[in-house]
């Protein structure tokens, strides 16, 4: 795996209490940054944060994603506590399905849970912190090869429901997104996603294929590689950029899911 330095860096990684944002919270703490892991729940943040040992380097924040008013509860206390983060990770996410059974939930919101989880509330955290001018560099946001179009119709999957098909809508969903936002605040910062590897070895995988440290050397590049720093608005596969779903390139789907995002995602 390639070398970077991130001596004197801040990365906020979501979902970092296990698998790839866990062994990513590792390589960018050896790679000399301070590390602020976010997860869940507690027990879990406390031994990442035990494991991973960082001293000063390492600080933590709890919020359950299935909330946004606890996502707007974050963003408050990352603020609040004067937090300057170089690269913001939107890393965390949930799965196809939750348990055995596949079946439609929502958010506390009342929002298709795979919709909110692995999307809106990303989308919440990244907009209220680049209000208060509190992201210097990159975001990365962890996708999926595995992509459908958004019914704009349907957004939230309440006819014909499908555990893959609103996994897969919430992966493209941040691809558009990153897309639309990447002009937005060029050329102060980049943003990027990526497909960081197929089927790691995580608690949502249960047949791997790729190793969790192909995952994580792909998307520590996005986080830290110098040859990157006026790259953005792209889509990787891995380490190679690649193509998104057709709607990625239609400006106004867009557009439809920016404004849509913002009115699901306002404070009330």
């Amino acid at each position: 795996m390639a070398r970077f330095d991130l001596t004197g860096k801040t990365v906020l990684i979501t979902g970092a209490t296990d698998g790839l944002g866990r062994a990513l919270a590792r390589e960018v703490l050896d790679a000399g940054a301070t590390v602020i892991v976010h997860g869940r729940s507690a027990d879990r943040i406390e031994a990442t944060v035990d494991e991973l040992d960082g001293g000063g380097g390492v600080r933590s924040y709890r919020a359950d994603f299935a909330s946004l008013a606890q996502v707007h509860g974050l963003a408050d206390a990352l603020i609040a506590a004067d937090e300057r983060i170089d690269v913001l990770v939107n890393n965390a996410g949930i799965g196809a399905r939750t348990g055995r059974v596949e079946e439609r939930e929502v958010s506390a919101d009342g929002h298709e849970l795979r919709f909110a989880v692995n999307y809106l509330a990303g989308f919440a955290l990244t907009q209220r912190l680049l209000a208060e001018d509190r992201i210097a560099e990159r975001i990365v946001n962890v996708s999926s090869l595995g992509q459908q179009a958004i019914d704009f119709d349907d957004v939230m999957l309440e006819r014909g429901y499908s555990g893959v098909r609103a996994y897969c809508q919430s992966k493209l969903a941040q691809i558009l997104s990153t897309e639309e936002l990447a002009p937005q605040v060029a050329p102060a910062l980049t943003v990027n996603a990526l497909h960081p590897a197929t089927y790691m070895p995580t608690k949502m995988v249960p047949s791997p294929i790729s190793t969790l440290e192909e995952g994580v050397e792909a998307t520590f590049r996005l986080v830290a590689d110098p040859a990157l720093d006026t790259v953005t608005g792209r889509f990787f596969d891995g380490l190679r950029e690649a193509q998104p779903d057709a709607q990625a390139a239609d400006a106004e789907a867009r557009r439809r899911l920016w404004a849509l995002s913002e009115d699901l995602t306002a404070r009330r």
